[in-house]
Formats: C-alpha cells, sequence, structure tokens
C-alpha cells in the first residue's frame, strides 16, 4: 500500500470511528419509508423494550408531520415539551387542558405557544393534553442544566416513552427516551456528512471491484492465498460498516434522504451475496458464525488483515487454498441444488474447470455440454478482464 493510500486510510478510520462512537447504540438499520401510503407517518411507539433511538428518528424524520409541526414551533423562537403518552405518565402530571382533538402540524405549533407540556396519543393521531406540568421525582438522575431539559430527562426516564424538547433560547431540538439523549441535527448538516460518507464509499467499493476482479483470475489460475481471501472480505466489511452508518443517516434525512438511497444501492449492489459466497467457498465454518465474530471488530480492528484472518483462518496467512465454486457457479445461473451437485461432485473448483463431460453430472447430456461451453466462456471472459 502507498503512502497516499495509507494516509487515505487513516483519514477513513479516524471520520467512520467518530460516527461509530457517537452512534454505537444503534443496530438494524432501516430506511423510513417515503411512499405514498406513509405519508402521515403515524407511527405508534413499540411496547417492547426494543424500541431506541433509531424509532426516535424515524418518528420526527423531514416529511413527517410531527416533524414539520416541531419545525414550525423553532421557526417560532417557541420553546415547547412534547410528551407521547404511556401507563406510567398519569401520576407525573398535573393541571393543564383535556383536548383529546386530532393531531395537526397547526394546532400543535398553536399549543406549543402555552409554557406546559403537551401530551400526544401513542399513534400521533390525537393531542390528548396541553398545557400540562410535569412533576417527574427529583431523585431521577439528570445530567441537564435547564429546567425544560431536565423536566424531559426525568420524564423519559421515569414514563419509559419518547419526550421532545425544543429549547426556547437555543433553537435546538433534543430527544429523549429512557436512558437516551440525541440532539436533532441540522437536515444541511447531516446532508454533508452522509456524501462525505458516501464519497469514501464510492472509493472502497473501487478498491473492492479490482480486488475481487483479481481474485477471478487467481481462482481461474489455481493461485488463491489466504491473504487475497481476507483481503477482499477485509473490504467487504468496510464497505456494509459505512453502508450501515449511512442507512441511519437516511433515517434522520426523511424524505431528504431519496438520493441518497438510491445512490447506495448501487454502491453496495451485490457485496453481501458475495460474501456469503466467499465463506462457503473457503471455509467449513458457519455464515452465521463469521458474522458474530466479524461484529465483534471496531474498525480500526477491521483495518488489521490479521484479525480478520484469525476469524476465517486460524490466523494462516500466504497460505495457498482452493475455492469449492460456489461463487463463480452463481454466475452461471444454476440453481442451489445444481450448484450443490455440482460441487460435491468434484473437490474444487479447478477440477470443475477440467470437466470435459467424462463424468455424468446432468440427467441429460445436452445439459452437461451447456454446462461445459458456458464454463469455458466464464472463463475466457475472467483471463480478459471482464467485469462479472
Amino acid at each position: 500500500m502507498s503512502e497516499i493510500e495509507q494516509k487515505e486510510e487513516r483519514t477513513i478510520v479516524a471520520k467512520i470511528t467518530e460516527a461509530e462512537k457517537e452512534f454505537s447504540e444503534i443496530r438494524d438499520i432501516q430506511p423510513i419509508e417515503t411512499n405514498q401510503e406513509k405519508q402521515d407517518n403515524f407511527i405508534s411507539i413499540p411496547k417492547e423494550e426494543k424500541f431506541d433511538l433509531l424509532d426516535a428518528l424515524k418518528l420526527v424524520a423531514p416529511g413527517t408531520q410531527l416533524r414539520e409541526a416541531i419545525d414550525d414551533i423553532v421557526k417560532s423562537k417557541k420553546g415547547s415539551l412534547i410528551v407521547v403518552d404511556s401507563s406510567n405518565l398519569q401520576d407525573i402530571i398535573e393541571g393543564g387542558f383535556k383536548l383529546n382533538c386530532k393531531f395537526t402540524q397547526q394546532r400543535l405549533a398553536e399549543l406549543a405557544k402555552m409554557d406546559g407540556a403537551i401530551i400526544l396519543s401513542n399513534d400521533f393521531k390525537k393531542i390528548l393534553f396541553s398545557n400540562c406540568l410535569l412533576m417527574p421525582s427529583s431523585q431521577i438522575p439528570s445530567n441537564e442544566t435547564g429546567t425544560r431539559h431536565k423536566a424531559a430527562e426525568r420524564t423519559a426516564k421515569h414514563a419509559k416513552t419518547l419526550v421532545i424538547s425544543i429549547s426556547e433560547r437555543k433553537n435546538t431540538i433534543t430527544l429523549y427516551y429512557n436512558n437516551i439523549r440525541y440532539s436533532l441535527k441540522n437536515t444541511g448538516e447531516i446532508l454533508r456528512s452522509t456524501l462525505e460518507k458516501l464519497n469514501i464509499l464510492e472509493k472502497q467499493r473501487e478498491i473492492y471491484n479490482n480486488l475481487l476482479s483479481n481474485l477471478n483470475t487467481l481462482e481461474v489460475a489455481n493461485l488463491v492465498s489466504s491473504n487475497d481471501v481476507t483481503s477482499i472480505l477485509q473490504r467487504a466489511e468496510i464497505i456494509l460498516k459505512i453502508a450501515e452508518m449511512i442507512k441511519r443517516d437516511m433515517v434522520e434525512l426523511g424524505n431528504e434522504g431519496a438520493l441518497v438511497k438510491i445512490r447506495l444501492k448501487e454502491l453496495t449492489k451485490g457485496v453481501e451475496k458475495d460474501r456469503k459466497l466467499i465463506i462457503k467457498d473457503y471455509t467449513s465454518g458457519r455464515y452465521s458464525k463469521y458474522l458474530k465474530e466479524m461484529k465483534k471488530l471496531n474498525f480500526d480492528s477491521l483495518l488489521e488483515l490479521s484479525k480478520i484472518s484469525e476469524i476465517i483462518f486460524n490466523g494462516r496467512e500466504q497460505e495457498y487454498i482452493k475455492p469449492k465454486g460456489y461463487r463463480l457457479l452463481e454466475k452461471l445461473g444454476f440453481s442451489d441444488d445444481e450448484t450443490n451437485t455440482i460441487t460435491n461432485k468434484f473437490s474444487d473448483l479447478s477440477k470443475i474447470f477440467e470437466f470435459k463431460g467424462e463424468e455424468k453430472i446432468f440427467k441429460t447430456q445436452e445439459k452437461t455440454e451447456k454446462f461445459i461451453r458456458e464454463l469455458m466462456k466464464l472463463k475466457e471472459e475472467i483471463m480478459m478482464g471482464k467485469n462479472l
């Protein structure tokens, strides 16, 4: 690796490690739906304890009625406390007005002009109360200094529900849920950060494509080493880790992340599938076990080939190995059963390429001959450096 490439690698580590640290509690990310059927985005707070910051971000993403109302409150330079109803909430509420009216953006923005908290139903379809005084126990620990934010944090911990605090002085939006606290960022700021990650992802995909093309050639020439396999799996993991962070950003971007979603899909296309087939080609271990072990590595560890080699090959480096052929055979369009039949018949990919039809693999001779033709065509395309 050249000095320039090493410098770029260190830059990537610094940026991604920072993002990892900030959002380490977020996993299994799915982008927010933006189709017409979900236009209102009335999403219930899940009752199970698996609800996390990601779910909260979906509720207040740009394009939702709740976010539009919050933005109106911020623009009017008003502060507010918005609380989602829960079974534990009633014993800490005092005063206020019972409304039980339909939720609208305009109503919420108008009610925010009063000092007290606004209580929403947990499906976000109704405004239940307004101008309420929140009285959570002062024994509940809080790291906040302002009265509004302190009440918001303690209410979230007591009622185990979502509380949104809008600062009148700073015009900031803070989400609280149980022990989670998160300050919403400006959409433009998130978009800039996301585009920066996309640029990094593009470079990583370019490296990955080159490594994959090289692996194709080495497999045909029967010259694959454990380091070659480790290197491409390393890039696959880097790509998927960066993609996971971009998906989190997409949730917070809401409707503004539509173009990012398209580009992300292009840059990650086929990577997970290749990863699974490479593991199947070169190891006898279970794919789920590999994923579990890789998940334990942070970004710094991921850049050390020896760490990945330890997981896949028990630390054996520069050892020549032979693929079973699953990944390249998949390019020929055979079913899983047919591919298993072929790989079970031969010990490795080199034996498959040497096959001339001496043994019966398929039911008909015609299919066997077609297989040989397609196999030779695949070999020629790889040797010519074509993208598969």
